[in-house]
């Protein structure tokens, strides 16, 4: 496995630690009584797209055959 394949590895593993917290956030809210989203909701969603994001452009770039990437 090359470098860029194991940094896409890092970042899917943050994106599914991500998931995992915005999840607990929003137990955590609906055991407090709480009728909308968390605030940190949305920027949780944000940052997991964006990581989401990078591992797949990361994915393409070792998908090429250039030996210099």
């Amino acid at each position: 496995m090359n470098r860029i394949d194991e940094l896409a590895d890092r970042l899917e593993s943050i994106v599914a630690d991500l998931d995992e917290l915005a999840f607990d956030r929003l137990r955590e809210a609906v055991a407090d009584g709480a009728t909308e989203r968390p605030v940190a909701d949305k920027e949780l969603a944000k940052a997991r797209r964006a990581a989401e994001k990078a591992a797949r452009h990361l994915r393409q770039i070792g998908e090429q055959s250039d030996p210099w990437v």
